[in-house]
């Protein structure tokens, strides 16, 4: 375990020193070729809609590699959680899925998965001005740092903004939008997650103490939790091509699970990172000809250098790619 934390800068590039080398594992990767069609910005694998929902019983659970998931571990020092969740059939692979892990930004995608609902059900509007204060502003806020004498922005570009970079002061601006972190646990309770629990705000809830179980979730709470709002019937169908569209042009993750995908797959995802170490990815993943991936990735307790990490998290998806699709 790290003797100290990061320092809680709570955007998804934090780094800390020390070890610099990956692991480099080398898993061949079969890409296939599929015609794919563009809807309002969100590509989607060629399949019936239908298809790309599964009933949340799980079908099937099966455990990643364990050599490789240790092999991985074992290269950056970290305690690594994953779940990938087969929509098609609800079949599961993961590797330490039931273990807390530290959220850090991606609970922004819940947050904004959240005020989706209330758009549907008429609480809300995505048009919705909001002010922004100097004083409110937070470490790593790139996007509402420049809209403090402009008005503010719209709840809408406040969920591009924290989601597409991770944009700090937009969190939690959100967050008061539904108020507060309490609320967001509730509703996700409300959404059968028994395990995601949101307590800060930005920038504490990246503090990722080992053992606190403060602002944490686990890799199965996670993907099951993402499934509805992306693919279920949590949310309606334009608040779900809503959230999909806010995760397509991530601009934090080109390191992590992207590296890893072969060129013909699409992926929506949202990253998170913090002290000890954390470094997360979920991700929603069109293979071609196939019902989507849900993807939930998290790293914790490690003393290796971002690139490291980052590289860790590659490993990660390289495998999926090989255990999950070519068996």
């Amino acid at each position: 375990m790290p003797s100290s934390p990061q320092r809680l800068c709570g955007a998804d590039h934090c780094s800390s020193p020390l070890r610099s080398s990956s692991l480099a594992v080398k898993l061949a990767v079969r890409p296939s070729r599929c015609w794919q069609q563009w809807l309002t910005g969100v590509a989607f694998a060629c399949l019936p809609l239908g298809a790309q929902g599964a009933d949340d019983a799980l079908a099937t659970d099966n455990s990643l590699s364990t050599s490789a998931m240790q092999a991985i571990e074992s290269e950056v020092g970290a305690r690594i959680g994953v779940t990938v969740l087969d929509t098609a059939d609800g079949t599961r692979f993961s590797w330490r899925g039931e273990e807390r892990f530290p959220m850090s930004s991606t609970f922004k995608v819940l947050a904004c998965g959240h005020l989706l609902s209330r758009v549907d059900e008429g609480q809300e509007s995505l048009s919705r001005k909001v002010e922004i204060r100097p004083a409110e502003l937070v470490t790593y806020s790139p996007i509402t740092e420049h809209h403090t004498r402009d008005g503010g922005l719209t709840l809408e570009a406040l969920c591009h903004a924290t989601i597409t970079t991770s944009d700090n002061t937009a969190g939690n601006l959100i967050l008061d939008a539904l108020g507060g972190p309490a609320a967001l646990t509730a509703y996700l309770r409300r959404l059968d997650d028994d395990s995601t629990r949101l307590d800060r705000r930005e920038t504490a809830l990246n503090e990722a103490t080992p053992g606190d179980p403060r602002d944490t979730t686990t890799p199965h709470a996670m993907a099951a939790t993402l499934q509805r709002l992306l693919v279920g019937d949590a949310l309606s169908e334009p608040s779900r091509l809503a959230l999909q569209g806010w995760m397509l042009p991530n601009t934090t993750g080109d390191d992590k699970l992207r590296a890893a995908l072969p060129d013909d797959w699409q992926i929506a995802d949202k990253t998170g990172g913090g002290g000890y170490g954390t470094n997360n990815d979920v991700a929603i993943l069109w293979p071609p000809l196939r019902a989507p991936l849900i993807v939930a990735v998290y790293l914790t307790e490690s003393e290796a250098d971002l690139a490291a990490r980052n590289a860790a998290i590659a490993d990660v998806g390289r495998l999926l790619v090989k255990e999950v699709l070519e068996g």
